[in-house]
């Protein structure tokens, strides 16, 4: 009685478990049947299997089954396995089947591979596909114009608008549109540059896109420059002329510290000079004084007599009376002089 007892137990528990596993998994059944319905109206082949391995595997089953159906409409045969290992490298898959189908309708032979490193690498590959498909156009610069000056000196600002077109083989590793816009800057100033005259610019302003579409500023890029045309052309200011009076003022600078050096050289000659003239004077003064002593000395030695020392009176008077004289008469034809010269001046 009671082995059939434990018997019974045990049967019971057995059955309450299937039911509980049963449960579970319908409860799992039901959660993917909506996806899997889906995928299967839109002859995707998706098993519910496959679904639940999708979630065991941390991959998000309602983007890999929706990009799935968008490829299977569009006649894109996807695997699932591609979508699902470019999901877990931390790709977008939406946006990567939504650029494939573009890619397709518009005939560019972009494959899954291609796009999918595209999406990997940081690119809005959709926009890239949109843009080969679509030009676009970037200002240059984006914000005011590109100045630059021409040979005669006069600034000319210019800014031009760049028309692309994405390159799906170069989008991976090639330069973006900061690369573009920097080096149709460094054209239009180049091309400016060489011109003559600012007139030359403003009477073909063709000539600036010419020379920098000849430039071929797309290589290395991921774009393909379409055109590149002139939207505006100004005249800012006269730089050389600016240049040339800066220059001016810095010479005129030099000069007149060149002159003040060579006149302050010249006043310290000046006053070497005084300082040596007072230095003759001074000699002049101490040999003076030494001539009453040599005259005393050759009194006491007999050398000088009382006549020869009034004889040497005698002649500095007469010396001086002379002097006196002259002095008179170059007074007196002074003053004649400008007797005769007042008359005619009048």
């Amino acid at each position: 009685m009671l082995a059939y007892a434990s018997e019974t137990s045990l049967l019971t528990y057995m059955l309450w478990g299937a039911l509980a596993l049963l449960l579970l998994l319908v409860i799992v059944l039901l959660k993917f049947l909506n996806l899997w319905v889906q995928a299967y109206m839109s002859d995707t082949r998706i098993s519910l299997f496959q679904l639940v391995g999708m979630s065991l595997r941390k991959v998000n089953p309602s983007v890999i089954v929706r990009g799935a159906i968008s490829a299977t409409q569009a006649g894109l045969p996807l695997s699932t396995k591609d979508l699902e290992a470019h999901y877990l490298a931390g790709g977008n898959v939406t946006r990567v089947v939504n650029a494939l189908i573009a890619a397709d309708r518009a005939n560019l032979g972009l494959d899954f591979r291609q796009a999918a490193a595209i999406d990997l690498a940081g690119r809005d590959v959709l926009d890239a596909v949109q843009t080969s498909v679509k030009p676009k156009v970037i200002d240059c610069p984006v914000d005011g114009k590109v100045a630059a000056m021409a040979k005669n000196g006069i600034q000319v600002l210019a800014k031009a608008r760049v028309t692309v077109r994405t390159n799906i083989k170069r989008l991976v590793g090639g330069a973006t549109e900061e690369t573009i816009i920097a080096r149709v800057g460094e054209g239009i100033v180049s091309t400016i540059g060489s011109s003559e005259t600012h007139k030359d610019v403003l009477e073909n302003p063709d000539r600036i896109s010419k020379g920098v579409l000849a430039k071929g500023l797309d290589a290395g890029t991921a774009f393909e420059i379409l055109s590149i045309d002139i939207a505006d052309v100004d005249i800012g200011d006269n730089i050389g002329a600016r240049l040339q009076a800066d220059q001016a003022e810095a010479d005129k600078r030099v000069a007149q510290a060149a002159a003040e050096s060579r006149r302050a050289m010249a006043v310290a000659a000046e006053q070497e000079n005084i300082a040596e003239i007072a230095a003759n004077r001074a000699k002049l003064v101490l040999a003076e004084a030494e001539v009453p002593q040599a005259m005393a000395d050759a009194f006491r030695s007999g050398n000088l007599g009382v006549l020869d020392y009034q004889r040497l009176r005698n002649i500095e008077a007469d010396t001086r009376m002379r002097t006196q004289i002259a002095a008179g008469e170059e007074a007196h034809l002074s003053s004649e002089n400008q007797k005769k010269k007042m008359p005619g001046q009048e």
